[in-house]
Parts: structure tokens; sequence; C-alpha cells
């Protein structure tokens, strides 16, 4: 079987797959791609760990047959990584599955091997179908992923969760200490229905979905999902298990608030980081008249810093304790030009809005607040 293909096209598609590969499987053959050449002229690139499986797909530039064979994985990329953008030909002897890469200044061996002890995709095809765009998919894992937790004994806290209405769709992650509720009114599925997306499964879409897509197509049944574009698909286990009540934890009327520039309090912070409690990470936040006072220190180290800022603040005096490095990343996270902080007292939730939203959407960021030692 002989073949040919863009170098670039191919090292791209082989990027991506790769981040499905683990480093340790119980199948050897997991540590190969599994590659299949149509008679349409189409090619697709298959990697697995046996819980998740990611299908790529590339157009082939010319071809004298249709086969399939596995390739170790790292050694394909290794040869392929320094090519510069050609057209490169493969050819595979079926009988031996000795692999020849030729291209413009030289060429490679390689040793591929029978494909059919590959594991075959678990495709999902009888389910919900949630239809989305790329755009609104990457926003909601980025806004969400961060407060995503990594907890042994509540699974549910480990992935991001679609909670689907008729009319609308809500990206929700918490592990306890922050929570993230992001409602984009755009995307109107038409149903009811639920699933939690793995924390390491919303982290490979980040990378190998391309926002320009026009929309995204998810089929998902209690357990199991397939997501679909024109480029790839990817199949996986889905988390199961009931999802906290989120809204319960999020308060309805928090009276004190401040409009702070988010670049200056994203600045500010990174700068009292340096001194901050190497534990706890605390910094401590008081509001007075158009005013935030900034503090962290470590006794330990006998380090402390201090900053302060304008904000748009005429209520009474308040001081609150918050994770620093928390607080840096939800300033990273929202886009607007100024953040809206809301407060209740040091003992109840802060949250923090955009200050400009976007049409149709609405970003909610819930942090927990922290003890302040007087």
């Amino acid at each position: 079987m002989i073949f040919k293909v863009s170098s670039s096209a191919l090292n791209s598609r082989l990027t991506c797959a790769s981040k499905v590969l683990a480093s340790k499987n119980s199948m050897p053959i997991l540590d190969c791609f599994l590659i299949e050449v149509s008679d349409n002229g189409q090619m697709t690139i298959t990697a697995s760990d046996s819980e998740k499986c990611y299908i790529a797909n590339l157009n082939v530039l010319e071809q004298d047959s249709a086969g399939r064979f596995c390739v170790p994985a790292k050694t394909l990329m290794d040869s392929l990584r320094e090519i510069p953008e050609q057209p490169i030909t493969i050819e595979v002897n079926t009988n031996t599955y000795e692999l020849k890469g030729k291209h413009g200044s030289g060429q490679f061996t390689i040793m591929a091997q029978n494909a059919d002890p590959y594991p075959a995709p678990r495709p999902v095809t009888d389910g919900n179908t949630l239809n989305i765009s790329a755009e609104t998919l990457l926003s909601g894992i980025n806004r969400s992923l961060f407060a995503t937790a990594n907890d042994e004994v509540r699974l549910v806290m480990n992935g991001i969760f679609f909670d689907i209405k008729e009319d609308q769709l809500i990206f929700a992650g918490t592990d306890g200490r922050k929570l993230v509720k992001n409602i984009i009114r755009s995307t109107t599925p038409g149903f009811n229905g639920s699933f939690i997306l793995p924390k390491k499964v919303a982290t490979i879409l980040k990378s190998v979905v391309n926002k320009d897509e026009n929309v995204v197509r998810i089929v998902y049944t209690n357990d199991r999902a397939t997501i679909q574009t024109e480029d790839m698909t990817m199949h996986f286990r889905l988390i199961e298990g009931n999802y906290p009540n989120y809204n319960a934890v999020i308060p309805t009327s928090n009276p004190f608030r401040a409009i702070i520039d988010r670049q200056a309090f994203a600045s500010s912070l990174k700068r009292v980081s340096v001194c901050c409690n190497q534990s706890s990470g605390l910094v401590k936040l008081e509001l007075t008249n158009n005013n935030i006072h900034l503090t962290g220190q470590d006794n330990e180290y006998s380090t402390s810093a201090e900053e302060f800022l304008v904000c748009e603040y005429d209520n009474t005096p308040i001081s609150i304790g918050f994770s620093c490095q928390f607080l840096i990343e939800i300033c990273n996270i929202i886009d607007s030009e100024n953040i809206i902080l809301e407060l209740a007292d040091p003992s109840r939730p802060g949250l923090v809005r955009p200050a400009q939203e976007k049409e149709n959407e609405e970003l909610i960021m819930l942090l927990m607040p922290m003890r302040v030692d007087d």
C-alpha cells in the first residue's frame, strides 16, 4: 500500500491524537496509532487509552489502495517532527509491515504491525444530541475548567457539568472552594438533560477543537458520549453520579458591591502574592470609600506586601480574605474591562462577575472566603 499526504497536516493530526495516549497501557498496542486509508481518499488516525478514543480525519493526496495498520506513536511523531511542509510518501509492506516514509531530502523506516488486535471504538449513536458552536463549547470549558476538582472520593466534582435546559445551556464547575456558573442563552437545545464531562477530556478538547468550527455535535447516554466535528471524533466515558446543587450555594443578595479595573486588580494581586503565606495563599481585601487595600504576609519568613487600588465602592467598610491565586485565575478568565466584586460578610462566599456581559450570557464566579487573623 502506498499513499501520499501533507507532512504538516499529518504531523498536526498526530499531535492532536497523541494527547489521548496514556503513559502506561495495559495493552501494548495502545502505544500505537491505528492508521486507516479508505478507497475514497480519506485517512483516519485513531489513538486510545481504552477509556477514551480519538479519531482524526485527513485527506490523502494520492493512493494506490486501501488498508490499515498500527505504528508506534512516539517513533512516527519523532520521525516527522523536523520535516518541513511537503508531500510525504508512505509505503507499507502488508506482508512484513515495514513502513517507509519518503520526503524531499531523505527517508525513514519504521516497523508497523497488524491492526487486527487494536480495540474497536465504541461510538454513541443512540442518545440525546446536543448541537453547539465550537466557540460556545471552548468558552464554557475555558471558564469552568479551573474550578473542577481532583477528588478521589467525590468523583462527580472532577468534571464540568453540562446542565441542559430547553432554552439555555449552563456550564458549571466546582471543587467546594470555588464555583463557576456560565449561562449561555443563545444556545437553545430544546430538551432537558445533563452530563458531567471529565476534566481530562475537557483539557484535550481545549487543544484539539478549532474555534472556527460551525457545529460541534455531542451525543450522550448515561455513561458514554461521542463528540464530533468535521476534523475529529472522540468517544469517551462520562463521569456517573449526581452533581451537587450548585445553585444552592450561590448567594442571592450580596449588599457590598465594588467595581474594579480587572487588569489593575490582577497586577496588584500578582505583586502581593509573592509575599503571601506559601501554604494558604491568603490575601486580605479591605474595601473602604472608593479604595481597596490588599495585604499579603508570611510570618514564617517575615515577608509582607500591600497594594492600594482605586475602585467604585461607597458602602460600609468591609474586610475579607480570599485565596490570592484563585482571584488571579478569575481575573485571567474574565475578559471584560472591569469586574464586579459582590460581598456580604467575611464568612459568606464572594461573587465575581464581568461588569460588561456578553449578549445572552451570564457568568458568575463564586469564591469561598478564608479566615483572616486580626
